[in-house]
């Protein structure tokens, strides 16, 4: 596999080798594309849920996203060439084999969608048969999970226990690669 050519992606991806989780999202919103951060928008739950739910010790900014790989996460989108509402993205900007690829040379313990769409897209499975929660399926040997979108687009559909649950997941593994090392 080569290397995807990343210098035309609209926020950087944040990933390295050795990571418990990776977060995955569709697309930057205009708010992100503007401050080349994730999850920017000022409504966006995204960085209040991570600190709630016990990923980061302190809320952070979006701007700080960087910080994010001292706790072992990442991040990166579907989408890293195109910007704003998922229904509106062109057939051509999703990159599910670009994602294998990342999974293949990063190799992360968790996988988390943070809307049914991004997995929908890079599980090739309709929204509607993707429970949120841990999937029974891997992708590239990287456990799965689904979460509802933190976008304050998708308030209507939001519910705080998925992250809850992944929360303590994730936290567990955290604990098991410390006790253990890499």
């Amino acid at each position: 596999m080569t290397a995807p050519a990343t210098s035309d992606y609209i926020v950087p991806d944040l990933l390295r080798e050795g990571l418990v989780l990776v977060f995955c999202g569709t697309a930057p919103s205009p708010a992100s594309a503007r401050a080349r951060a994730y999850y920017a928008h000022p409504h966006n739950k995204f960085w209040p849920l991570l600190h709630r739910a016990g990923f980061t010790p302190r809320q952070l900014r979006p701007t700080e996203y960087p910080e994010l790989l001292s706790w072992d996460i990442g991040l990166t989108d579907m989408a890293k060439r195109h910007f704003g509402i998922d229904s509106k993205l062109p057939k051509e900007a999703w990159a599910p084999l670009e994602l294998r690829e990342k999974l293949v040379r990063y190799a992360p313990r968790l996988l988390a969608f943070t809307s049914k769409r991004a997995a929908s897209e890079a599980l090739s499975t309709p929204t509607g048969k993707l429970p949120y929660g841990r999937q029974e399926r891997t992708l590239e040997g990287t456990e799965l999970w689904v979460l509802p979108s933190t976008s304050p687009l998708g308030d209507n559909h939001f519910r705080e226990e998925p992250w809850l649950m992944l929360g303590e997941r994730y936290r567990d593994l955290r604990l098991a690669k410390d006790t253990i090392g890499d």
